[in-house]
């Protein structure tokens, strides 16, 4: 039997729908106070519309370079590195070695440039003996020379006493000679006594003139002693000179065969490894890379950065940027600081571009587009994390963020309706 039949209709309803506890019936909110937050809500938010503003801000890759360029020197020729003298991070002076490159060569006679040395060694010794000979012998001739010098001088100065002293005398006679013709005139002695002082007077002076010849040879033979001294030294001096050139083109080729054998690379100005490409050992090519110096004492490290077509109106020098550096995550080492200095009016090339890779925006999927080149001081030459120092150098990505333009923000909301506007309007009069 169905339940319809043994209750009635209100039991069931009743049964179905009654409540099983007391009904509260709550007041509801009070009309002013709702007005009372929906107006200060309104005003609040038309408040934040009109005061409040937002700046606009865009990321961009960037790369740490410094104001000084770095050196890079490149292998010669194809080698070995056979040592090295210094380290990643170390300063060097001017000329200091860097690495040691051995770059001989092996034939089947031996090495060839330690072959081509001891050959060449050997024409150095012969040729020094030569010169050694040579001095040798000049040294001899000149000293027997000097000697037969000094012994006519001596001769030269004994006989020109003489000469001096032969001509006192004849003057003497001549002077007698003289007195002996006025005795004659006055009688008092005889022609025989005449002829005889006039015999003694041309005897003296025939032996003055004997003795005056004597002294002009011995002359003769000094001057001509001391022109072949002065003409064999310069023979000799000449032909050691040959010698000595020789020899001097015989260390030339030495130096060669070294240069062919070990080469020693050193730095050509005053800075700090920066980077060191090889290690002992290791085989390198013409043209490799080996070591980056970066020039000067202290380093002034810079940003580049690459501004699209649209970030350049808004931005200028004297921008504050914000910078996260790739290598320390600023999650955890948070944000640096830094300042425009300089923005191209000119967009920058595609290689210029290229030469900074790792904030080059230039990519083959990429559509072109011209970038501006912008150059960022940091405010921090060296990074401080706790009592840590964070080092900076060359090449290192960082991702900067800049700030656009400021707008209030209800010109943010109402910008739609700027784009429509620009968009209906018509030509623009000048």
């Amino acid at each position: 039997m169905e339940d319809n039949n043994l209750f009635r209709k209100e039991a069931l309803y009743h049964q179905r729908h009654h409540w099983l506890g007391k009904a509260l019936l709550l007041r509801g909110i009070p009309l002013w106070v709702i007005l009372t937050c929906t107006f200060f809500f309104m005003v609040i938010t038309l408040i934040a519309l009109i005061k409040g503003d937002y700046t606009r801000r865009v990321n961009v890759r960037g790369e740490i370079f410094s104001q000084q360029q770095t050196v890079n020197i490149l292998a010669p020729q194809q080698g070995t590195i056979a040592k090295n003298y210094v380290e990643l991070g170390q300063s060097v002076e001017k000329g200091m070695p860097i690495y040691a490159l051995n770059i001989s060569r092996d034939t089947q006679s031996g090495n060839l440039s330690d072959n081509s040395k001891a050959s060449i060694n050997q024409q150095i010794t012969l040729t020094n003996n030569i010169i050694n000979k040579l001095k040798e012998n000049k040294r001899n001739n000149i000293e027997k020379l000097t000697q037969q010098l000094i012994e006519y001088k001596k001769s030269y100065h004994h006989t020109k006493s003489l000469v001096a002293n032969s001509l006192h005398g004849l003057k003497d006679m001549k002077e007698s000679m003289k007195n002996y013709d006025e005795y004659l005139k006055r009688g008092l002695i005889s022609k025989e006594q005449s002829y005889n002082q006039r015999y003694l007077f041309y005897q003296q002076q025939s032996s003055w003139q004997n003795m005056n010849s004597q002294l002009i040879q011995e002359n003769m033979q000094i001057i001509n002693l001391e022109s072949e001294i002065t003409s064999i030294s310069a023979d000799f001096d000449n032909r050691i000179s040959e010698y000595e050139l020789k020899l001097s083109e015989f260390n030339r080729m030495l130096a060669e065969v070294d240069a062919n054998d070990q080469l020693i690379i050193t730095s050509p100005v005053k800075g700090k490894i920066e980077n060191l490409a090889f290690t002992e050992g290791q085989m390198f090519s013409l043209g490799d890379s080996l070591v980056q110096i970066l020039p000067g004492e202290q380093q002034h490290y810079q940003l580049m950065l690459w501004l699209p077509n649209s970030s350049v109106p808004f931005v200028s020098p004297g921008d504050k940027v914000n910078i996260r550096y790739d290598a320390y995550p600023y999650e955890k080492f948070g944000q640096f600081s830094g300042e425009i200095i300089s923005l191209s009016r000119v967009p920058a090339t595609e290689s210029e571009m290229m030469s900074y890779k790792g904030s080059s925006p230039v990519t083959a999927q990429q559509p072109k587009e011209s970038y501006y080149k912008t150059v960022v001081a940091l405010s921090d030459q060296v990074l401080h994390f706790e009592d840590r120092r964070l080092p900076i150098g060359n090449g290192m990505s960082a991702e900067v963020t800049l700030f656009l333009e400021k707008r209030p923000l209800y010109q943010w909301i109402l910008s739609p309706y700027y784009d429509i506007k620009r968009s209906l309007g018509g030509p623009v009069n000048g």
